[in-house]
């Protein structure tokens, strides 16, 4: 029998790279959701995993005020759950003179169903008489950091832009199609991806909580 050491060689160094690869559980079933928060963290060695993972995951009940208490209640339930390190991102658009709405209420807005198509139909028809210099709106993200038992950071991040009158582009889900950004002259949902990680609601949280996830792989 020939003994390979190069062959020995690599196996070992498989092996270590499967020990210390990091996993996070990202609390959300959303697989959109779930490759934007990835690439935008874009960290090696680290597999990100999501609800969908784990088929027996309870069902959360989103009942917070807010969104930072949605995101803290996520973020521990799966941490606790899965007994690994938990993200959870809660984000919606807020209309200004809609006082906010949806708000909390984005992925439901028109219904329990949680189509997009039916919730971008429901807004332009609640805004189809009112003019583009009074369809201000913000896109607000709020992520939550946990690990079993503790909470470990909460951050925002905030886009601003306007609610355009009919949906634009094939990128990104949600209400992208109808995000309407003055600056690019585009919706989200007409920019490169590449560009939206960069200045999107979610980018700015997850620049501010990316150094706190790096930790755990150090």
């Amino acid at each position: 029998m020939i003994y390979d050491k190069s062959l020995h060689s690599s196996l070992k160094t498989q092996t270590f790279v499967i020990l210390f690869m990091l996993e996070i559980v990202l609390a959300t079933r959303n697989l959109n959701k779930k490759r934007e928060i990835a690439e935008i963290i874009n960290l090696k060695d680290t597999e990100f995993l999501s609800l969908a993972d784990y088929p027996s995951f309870p069902e959360i009940e989103e009942d917070g005020k807010d969104f930072k208490q949605n995101a803290i209640k996520k973020a521990l339930t799966t941490a606790d759950f899965t007994q690994k390190i938990a993200l959870a991102d809660d984000s919606g658009l807020e209309v200004e003179i809609l006082k906010g709405e949806p708000g909390i209420h984005s992925a439901r807005f028109a219904g329990e169903k949680k189509s997009d198509r039916a919730n971008i139909k429901k807004l332009l028809e609640l805004l189809k008489d009112v003019p583009r210099e009074k369809r201000r709106a913000k896109f607000r993200c709020v992520i939550a950091l946990a690990k079993p038992g503790k909470l470990i950071k909460t951050v925002e991040g905030v886009c601003e832009g306007i609610i355009a009158f009919e949906p634009k582009g094939n990128f990104g889900f949600g209400y992208d199609p109808i995000f309407f950004l003055p600056s690019y002259n585009k919706t989200f949902a007409e920019l490169d991806p590449r560009i939206k990680n960069r200045i999107s609601h979610r980018a700015k949280a997850i620049e501010k909580i990316k150094e706190d996830v790096v930790k755990f792989g150090a």
